[in-house]
């Protein structure tokens, strides 16, 4: 199906720019001493990056359980959330292929993210990964100004990623991982006479996972924490602009409480906090150069200044952090049900919404499927979706084979 440039707009926009309102668009209420929306009310200002695909959960596990994954046990899919996971995974290699179509609500065929990962552990106490995510936004049509034709294209982006885990203790990792983003959306055309390009980034990550057994009523758990910092990358821009955009640096805490109910049965509760490492859109314009002073900070400045910029101090700086729960049961390691919710601030985005999905192991490979319900009358992407993972455990087929011999 050929979508048309309005579908890409929103394909662009529905994953962070949904109802976002600018802080132009807010004025300064003396009285209350807050910035606040025309009119009165909460004043909407909404975090904003280029590249967003970045952080779309690309595995359907997480895709089940509210988009929480930084500190489940790990899996292929810990490229995405938290690579030094990996030095505590049990197999020494894995693989994850995932499917997830995009905007299906809009009966829309040819958009989606594909994501590829998998890992080896190369001792006993490392473990390196690669990664592949490819969001295609099927075919454009473009227009001109007046709406003359200007031929089709097929916007696409995609990251490479590998990276590096490392046991520094017998419950404390870390890791380090670099990646290379490319983002297509219609080079070779032009808006206001500028020309358009694609655009090239480098980003990096780094995790940490503290993982340790606790007794409870005499039954055994397991607690797990980890905190990642990914997509610290170079700013981008689509034109020749000086002035680039933040792409999504993103600051997570996770932890997860595996609890082993008897022989067959566990059950895992979990629960992510997120955090964009991008300055607050503010109209701050000291130089006086018409251009706002967040626009102008570098990366790393733009991360350590998100901590503390938010116009309406420090209760609003609580309403940019997003919130992921979930649950995993497990039957004898074979079979799995799954649920969570994630959440916004309506001021921040407003995304909410209900998860849920299955899980089923095999031998050699495992499925997982996941179905998001909107809570909100905001649209979302995933809106009524199946999202599909696949999981291959080499090391099982490879045990297959020894005892057919």
């Amino acid at each position: 199906m050929r979508t048309s440039f309005l579908t890409l707009c929103l394909t662009l926009s529905a994953f962070l720019f949904s109802n976002s309102l600018q802080a132009t668009d807010c004025v300064f209420n003396i009285q209350s001493g807050k910035w606040e929306a025309p009119g009165g009310g909460p004043c909407v200002n909404t975090l904003i990056t280029t590249l967003p695909f970045l952080r779309i959960t690309p595995d359907a596990r997480s895709g089940a359980m509210g988009d929480a994954g930084i500190a489940i046990s790990p899996d292929a899919n810990a490229m995405h959330f938290n690579s030094s996971k990996l030095a505590f995974a049990t197999k020494d290699v894995g693989l994850s292929v995932t499917y997830t179509p995009w905007l299906k609500a809009l009966q829309v065929d040819d958009v989606y993210l594909a994501y590829l990962s998998g890992y080896k552990k190369i001792s006993k106490n490392e473990a390196i990964g690669m990664g592949l995510r490819y969001f295609s936004m099927g075919s454009i049509n473009f227009t001109d100004d007046n709406g003359e034709p200007l031929g089709t294209g097929k916007p696409n982006e995609f990251e490479v990623k590998a990276s590096y885990s490392r046991k520094l203790s017998d419950h404390f990792s870390t890791a380090i991982g670099g990646k290379f983003i490319y983002s297509n959306l219609a080079a070779g055309q032009q808006t206001g006479g500028i020309d358009i390009t694609a655009v090239k980034a480098g980003a990096a990550d780094i995790s940490f996972t503290y993982k340790n057994q606790v007794d409870v009523s005499n039954k055994k758990t397991d607690l797990t924490i980890g905190l990642a910092i990914t997509n610290l990358g170079t700013k981008v821009s689509y034109t020749n602009s000086i002035n680039k955009d933040f792409i999504p640096a993103n600051l997570g805490l996770g932890a997860a409480w595996k609890i082993n109910i008897d022989e067959f049965n566990s059950i895992t509760f979990a629960t992510d906090i997120n955090k964009l490492l991008v300055p607050t859109p503010s109209d701050n314009d000291e130089d006086g150069d018409g251009i706002p002073d967040h626009l102008q900070q570098s990366m790393f400045a733009g991360a350590l200044s998100s901590f503390g910029d938010a116009p309406n101090g420090g209760k609003e700086e609580l309403k940019e952090l997003m919130y992921s729960i979930g649950m995993e049961y497990w039957y004898a390691d074979q079979f799995a049900l799954r649920m969570g919710y994630y959440t916004e601030d309506s001021t921040k985005g407003n995304r909410k919404f209900f998860t849920v999905g299955l899980g089923m192991k095999y031998n050699v490979f495992g499925m997982n499927i996941s179905y998001l319900v909107p809570t909100t009358q905001q649209r979302n992407p995933l809106d009524n979706t199946l999202r599909f993972s696949l999981l291959f455990d080499f090391e099982a087929f490879s045990a297959d084979e020894t005892s057919d011999i």
